[in-house]
């Protein structure tokens, strides 16, 4: 009995020693780790040390790292997080660059007529174009030029009651004066109220003459011109069209007749990006190019204008240039730069910032996760922004913030939340 318990005893201590040499030991664990093992691309959880196929799908296993495996492996905390203020994505990262801003904007435009030299001819009083001497559009005319001859039962009236007083009470000056006074308020010169004393008799058919220099232009298409900006189809379509004013037509007082404008004067209008929009001050340096005639200018930006044109979602700006050699033409194509002052901070792509009314928000990089992130935006030019506050050169910020909001959730970030 007794040789019986030592044989068992023996045959156990046998099994256990037996056990402890299948195991592995600590040195080959560890290398396990460095080697490769293959699993699943549908599903990751079927881990093989041998090619194969996945029990569950029947698909090729792939070879990968037990290190790259691991570095795949999210947790389900991150996972479970609120989409609205952290997403799990590989979109793109980039850093903050610390830089100065470009310090030359580019642009282009066209030449119009400054509409501040628009001068109108109205009628001083009522009656009927005898003749007319301006017979199309911008035709040049000058200063005390007779433009046409109107008969006006007004004027020939006036004109007889100072002919009147004049013969039948020579010595009433008060009565003369007040109708000399009459008659050029009406329009009448000096000297034609000079050669009516002189002469005795009226003027039946008055010459009005132009007080300004210019080019004349229609009524309609001047006020076309001023209204909509369109300086081109303004033009083409004043040259292309008679004036409304012909002889023989009945003028009423007050009568806006033509517009006679200086062609000394132009404007630049240029179109500039609302990128850029921002960094336009009054008074910055502009050089103006015409590649039509091949000449530059010398300007400032003289006006901002503070509204947007219908369909245009440019700003748009004036540089009053001279053209006293008459050398550039209206409607002409321009090319400009404006310098500005640059401004040094931290810039990213304008992808990487998206607008919520009064917030910009970034997602700002956390490992595999990015966070929405609340910063302070400052300049911008055509493709970059400057953050002006909430931001560090060491952080990384997704480059399309766009594509990681959900536009139908709301976006929350650490300082405050916005839509």
């Amino acid at each position: 009995m007794k040789r019986n318990w030592k044989s068992i005893s023996l045959l156990l201590l046998a099994l256990w020693f037996a056990a402890c040499g299948n195991h592995p030991k600590p040195a080959t664990i560890q290398q396990s780790k460095s080697e490769v093992i293959y699993t699943c691309p549908m599903h990751p959880q079927v881990r093989e040390d041998h090619p194969g196929s996945c029990p569950i799908c029947g698909m090729t296993l792939v070879k990968k790292s037990v290190q790259a495996v691991q570095a795949a492996v999210i947790t389900l905390k991150t996972v479970l997080q609120p989409v609205n203020s952290a997403v799990i994505s590989g979109v793109g990262a980039v850093r903050p660059v610390e830089r100065m801003a470009s310090d030359t904007i580019h642009t282009a435009g066209y030449l119009a007529f400054d509409t501040r030299t628009y001068n109108n001819i109205a009628a001083r009083f009522s009656g009927r174009i005898e003749k007319l001497y301006v017979k199309y559009a911008f035709q040049d005319v000058h200063k005390g030029q007779r433009i046409m001859d109107v008969y006006s039962p007004e004027m020939v009236t006036a004109q007889q009651d100072l002919l009147f007083v004049l013969k039948h009470s020579p010595d009433q000056a008060g009565l003369i004066a007040a109708a000399q006074q009459k008659l050029l308020l009406l329009g009448m010169t000096a000297a034609q109220l000079k050669t009516l004393v002189k002469s005795g008799s009226a003027f039946y058919s008055l010459p009005v003459y132009s007080p300004y220099d210019g080019h004349v232009h229609d009524v309609a298409h001047s006020q076309m011109n001023a209204s909509t900006g369109t300086a081109n189809t303004a033009v083409d379509y004043a040259q292309n069209m008679p004036l409304a004013v012909k002889e023989g037509m009945y003028i009423n007082q007050g009568q806006t007749l033509f517009n006679i404008v200086d062609p000394h004067r132009l404007w630049a209008v240029l179109k500039v990006n609302p990128a850029d929009a921002g960094r336009l001050k009054l008074g910055q340096p502009v050089t103006v190019h015409v590649p039509d005639q091949e000449m530059a200018m010398e300007g400032k930006v003289d006006f901002i204008e503070p509204t947007l044109q219908t369909g245009d979602r440019s700003t748009s700006i004036r540089v009053y240039l001279s053209n006293h050699d008459h050398s550039m033409k209206v409607g002409s194509l321009a090319e400009a730069e404006i310098a500005v002052r640059p401004k040094e901070g931290l810039w990213v792509p304008r992808t990487a910032v998206i607008s919520l009314g009064r917030t910009s928000v970034i997602w700002l990089k956390d490992g595999a996760v990015y966070r929405a992130h609340a910063v302070q935006t400052g300049a911008q030019t055509t493709d970059q922004i400057q953050i002006s506050g909430g931001l560090s050169v060491q952080d990384s910020v997704a480059v399309n913030a766009q594509y990681l909001s959900d536009s139908d959730s709301f976006i929350k970030t650490e300082d405050h939340e916005a839509q």
